[in-house]
């Protein structure tokens, strides 16, 4: 029997982001996939990122069926079995019989015509156990840290060190969102806009933060005319409140900047200003010139660590490179690739941007850092290490720019939430607490008197 387009194009992309350590979300809607239908498009992205969220409980399984340890396997092999093994767990609509029978003939199409007879015992044994794997989805404990990180299929040592950092209700929060399908997000300031977005069939609904946040309720947001000619861009509202963090001035930088989301906000609210946007990669820069359209954004392939300017700004952001943990709902192969090692080496590089940013501020301007990590040694500890290094900088407490913020009618909450986002004097987002990803930000000043 031939196999489904959308079932090749799951089996690829898997394998390419555990061979190449590829991004699924980047291949899901790269031009190469353009060609399948909607409906294919949609089967392929649920399978692909419900087998990165589920894999290691997804592994458990396959392994107690398995007469061979999974190591041992190819992985086209083993990525059949996963996307087999979680058709029949979480997908009611697709009979195990047809998951199973897809599935083998996956392997086959993979060229490991020799593999087929155990795939096909593996998964039959799967689906003989059906109910009881069900029952025991519904029913996983939560006692003890291990089990934690088992039922929500994340690495125990990354729940460990959430507990040890946010509690053990706050990561319990986080692991939950983080197996959930998050909601689509998007910034839209014009009304005429978003009524051609209803016209289309896009429904819409309120941000959680932002006010001019919106959320998508149902329909197909990229197959609108809005979004192909770039007038709506999907962005968090997390991510959208770090970039208004940045404020009105004249003369903005914005390191890191690709692919261009908050370059966009921060030029929508500063129309006059002369806006540096920054890249490493010049590819990338590439794609922030096409999102950010505007004709006072320059963009400048360069490394944030020798800036190709001497010239001083008033505001400067820093969204620096970051594990990424607190985005695992959008990016769950970030879980299995992270390992402590990888925390300890991106901060020593975010203190290097951090401070070769700060000489680039100008007397009386601001500098805002921000990732979009849970971690507090890429998070405070960066800032600390920074200002600890510095006698020019100041810390702004986050409060008075949300304040600042809440009265221009931007901020969706009352002034009596803040601390829901707020950690001390840092900005601080949660998923799970608010149904956004995880961001943290700083706000630094530099005196008057330099």
């Amino acid at each position: 029997m031939p196999v489904s387009s959308a079932r090749i194009v799951a089996s690829y992309v898997l394998v390419q982001v555990d061979r190449e350590h590829a991004y699924a979300a980047d291949l899901l809607h790269s031009s190469q996939f353009h060609s399948l239908s909607q409906q294919d498009h949609a089967l392929a992205t649920e399978l692909v990122m419900g087998v990165l969220r589920w894999r290691s409980l997804l592994d458990q399984e396959i392994a107690k069926a398995s007469s061979l340890p999974l190591q041992k396997l190819d992985i086209e092999v083993l990525t059949a079995l996963r996307l087999g093994a979680y058709q029949m767990l979480f997908l009611d609509r697709v009979p195990a019989r047809a998951a199973v029978n897809e599935s083998v003939e996956l392997v086959k199409h993979s060229r490991k015509h020799s593999a087929t007879p155990f795939a096909n015992a593996v998964l039959r044994k799967l689906s003989e156990r059906l109910p009881e794997l069900r029952d025991k989805l519904l029913s996983s404990p939560t006692e003890n840290i291990s089990q934690l990180a088992d039922g929500a299929s994340h690495p125990q040592w990354l729940v460990e060190r959430w507990i040890h950092q946010h509690g053990e209700t706050v990561t319990k929060q986080i692991c939950e969102y983080d197996q959930k399908i998050p909601q689509t997000s998007i910034r839209l300031t014009d009304p005429a806009v978003e009524a051609e977005l209803q016209r289309e069939g896009v429904e819409l609904g309120p941000g959680k933060l932002l006010t001019a946040a919106r959320r998508v309720q149902s329909g197909d947001l990229t197959a609108t005319m809005a979004f192909r000619k770039g007038l709506v861009n999907i962005q968090d509202e997390a991510s959208q409140l770090v970039a208004l963090l940045v404020g009105q001035a004249s003369t903005i930088l914005d390191c890191c900047a690709a692919p261009g989301g908050k370059t966009r906000i921060i030029a929508e609210r500063n129309p006059k200003a002369k806006i540096f946007a920054m890249d490493l990669h010049a590819h990338r820069a590439r794609l922030l010139r096409k999102l950010v359209r505007a004709d006072n954004v320059y963009v400048i392939a360069s490394d944030a660590l020798h800036l190709p300017t001497r010239a001083l700004f008033e505001r400067v952001l820093v969204d620096v490179p970051c594990s990424g943990t607190g985005t695992l709902a959008r990016n769950p192969e970030i879980k299995w690739r992270l390992t402590t090692n990888d925390i300890d080496d991106l901060q020593a590089r975010q203190v290097e941007i951090l401070q070769s940013a700060m000489l680039r501020v100008a007397s009386g301007g601001r500098l805002v850092y921000s990732t979009c990590s849970l971690e507090r040694e890429e998070n405070s500890d960066v800032v600390e290490k920074a200002l600890a290094a510095s006698d020019t900088f100041r810390l702004v407490d986050c409060r008075e720019l949300l304040e600042n913020l809440r009265l221009e009618g931007e901020l969706a909450l009352t002034r009596e939430n803040f601390d829901s986002i707020i950690s001390g004097p840092y900005l601080r987002t949660i998923p799970g607490i608010y149904p956004c990803d995880g961001f943290f930000a700083a706000v630094l000043e530099k005196s008057s008197m330099d």
